[in-house]
């Protein structure tokens, strides 16, 4: 991983665009278009864990990461871009985390099963973390302790990790794990224990690792070799849920509710019903549907404001819908689209106040829109 010079191979182009929305809603408008490459860009994240760069975003596709910033009038800054010394590597996906004295880090991973962590301050690859048999679909960190990183693999596993000491603390799969492709993680907001992931084999599963939390104990101060660790597996989530009949390739946390997507149109909000003294197996309350159409292939992932007020989602057809969260029923808030925007776009990032949405494209694109004053 070696870092290049700002802006290299990008061109930054404002374009006018088109966005129709409800009239007491936000109306957005396209403020700023990028050219990256030719090769697909599957994964765009805003910095939502430290205020100071709440602006500051991290594409990743290819064997390329670069990080921007949002400015004022649309405009978008190229501020860093690392390139993988492995031409084949593919990034799925990134995340932004900390380190202890409170400097981002970029969290990136893909096709060679490989996470690299990203020092921003220095500019320069940190560490790197072996450990799942194939590839990263997804990263996430979690809020409360910006340290952990649970990353979601091809291999059927979730994995995580102590960002510090390199450390693979547990190991979720075995016997009541997925049987196929884990697509997406998620922590739960406030409740430092849980976890939810979705995959291939169509299910929806929420692990506590409770039980397991004096291993994260233990991983903060260990000072021998990161293999050396004494991984536990944890083989049964605490709920399995099928709540669609397709692969599941997003999910989010919303409060205790759970946010899901599959290749069938339309994002799920429902909650898990906890029952004593069953298995726990399937009992969902659906609360409500957010429609998403031309939106019927794999690996679309949706996102939300700091403040889950807005949600956004690409298709394949290359517009964004936008819903308000807060509302019952679902309150529409915009579809956004232009004429040049015909790629299927692999990943949306709201911005902090939802004010800024920004999406990358399979064919190397990102779009920036803005909502009016």
């Amino acid at each position: 991983m070696k870092a290049v010079g700002p802006g290299a191979g990008l061109g930054l182009a404002p374009v006018v665009g088109v966005a129709t929305a409800s009239k007491k809603k936000r109306e957005y408008k396209l403020t700023n278009r990028l050219q990256e490459g030719k090769r697909p860009l599957y994964a765009i994240a805003f910095n939502f864990l430290d205020m100071r760069y709440h602006n500051t975003f991290a594409s990743a596709g290819g064997n390329r990461i670069t990080v921007y910033q949002c400015l004022e009038g649309g405009a978008v800054a190229v501020l860093q871009a690392y390139v993988d010394e492995d031409k084949d590597e593919s990034f799925y996906t990134v995340t932004w985390a900390c380190d202890l004295s409170g400097l981002p880090l970029l969290i990136a991973s893909g096709s060679n099963g490989i996470i690299r962590v990203i020092d921003c301050g220095m500019e320069r690859l940190s560490k790197s973390f072996v450990g799942h048999g194939d590839s990263i679909n997804e990263l996430r960190t979690q809020s409360q302790n910006p340290f952990l990183i649970a990353s979601a693999s091809k291999d059927e596993s979730i994995r995580l990790w102590n960002l510090q000491t390199g450390v693979c603390i547990l190991i979720f799969g075995g016997a009541g794990g997925h049987r196929n492709e884990v697509l997406s993680v998620d922590f739960h907001p406030s409740n430092t224990f849980l976890l939810a992931s979705c995959g291939m084999d169509n299910s929806i599963k929420i692990w506590s690792f409770k039980d397991f939390w004096i291993y994260v104990e233990q991983s903060k101060t260990w000072t021998d070799v990161s293999s050396r660790f004494p991984t536990k597996y944890v083989q049964f989530p605490i709920f399995n849920a099928v709540v669609h009949s397709n692969y599941v390739d997003c999910t989010r946390w919303l409060g205790d509710f759970v946010l899901s997507k599959s290749v069938d149109n339309e994002i799920v909000l429902w909650e898990p019903i906890f029952r004593e003294h069953s298995s726990n197996d399937g009992a969902v309350d659906v609360i409500q549907k957010y429609p998403v159409p031309d939106c019927d292939i794999w690996f679309i992932k949706f996102s939300c404001d700091f403040y889950f007020s807005t949600m956004s989602i690409g298709n394949r057809e290359g517009k964004v819908v936008v819903w308000d969260l807060q509302s019952s029923p679902p309150g529409f808030v915009a579809k956004l689209s232009h004429s040049q925007c015909k790629s299927p776009i692999r990943q949306t990032a709201t911005s902090v106040d939802g004010s800024t949405i920004l999406c990358c494209c399979e064919d190397g694109s990102i779009w920036r829109w803005d909502s009016a004053p």
